[in-house]
């Protein structure tokens, strides 16, 4: 749910990215941080309790343009990647405008993708989001490792409804700002 800031005239909107542990959720956040100016992002945060850390920070863009006069500001966010951080991950989901589902490509983490979709499903349902009406893309990251899953058999497990998706490797940053201008133009479209 986009905020509105009428002093600075601009419109807040939060985009998550949301997965399983490990799969470049950080590695993402990172990499758009260390591209963007300076001068139209704000500092990255680091949430850390004894078990878990949540990133975010703000930006920007000036690729958008206004909306009715208002300058948009994306807040990008990171949950724990672990399930059992559950309460922060659905407390981070709260006035959601849009999300990126980083799936891990390898073989062996198809379980933790599948169970991550499912626990995202549940948290924005508590909250009564329904995610066909969400802003919301896949990135398939680590594709450059060995033994992972073709994009058919991730489009299967994780993307029946067929929302925009993309293959990523979010270390070297293939994929990740196509993956954050699909969802940024999803959420900009639901403020028009």
């Amino acid at each position: 749910m986009s905020m509105i800031n009428y002093a600075s005239r601009e419109i807040n909107c939060k985009v998550v990215y949301y997965g399983p542990g490990l799969g470049g959720k950080t590695s993402n956040l990172e990499y758009v941080f260390s591209r963007i100016d300076p001068d139209t992002r704000g500092k990255m945060i680091s949430l850390a309790t004894e078990t878990d850390r949540t990133l975010f920070f703000d930006f920007l863009p000036v690729d958008l343009g206004n909306i009715r006069g208002f300058k948009t500001r994306f807040h990008l966010y990171t949950v724990p990647g672990q399930v059992y951080y559950n309460a922060s991950r659905k407390l981070i989901l709260k006035g959601v405008d849009g999300i990126i589902f980083v799936a891990d490509s390898q073989v062996d983490r198809a379980e933790a993708n599948i169970e991550a979709m499912h626990n995202l499903y549940e948290n924005l349902e508590s909250y009564g989001y329904d995610l066909s009406t969400v802003p919301f893309a896949i990135q398939y990251n680590k594709r450059d490792l060995d033994r992972i899953l073709s994009v058919e058999e991730l489009r299967a497990e994780l993307n029946p409804g067929g929302v925009p998706d993309f293959e990523g490797v979010a270390i070297d940053g293939t994929g990740v700002f196509e993956t954050l201008k699909a969802v940024s133009k999803l959420v900009v479209k639901t403020l028009g």
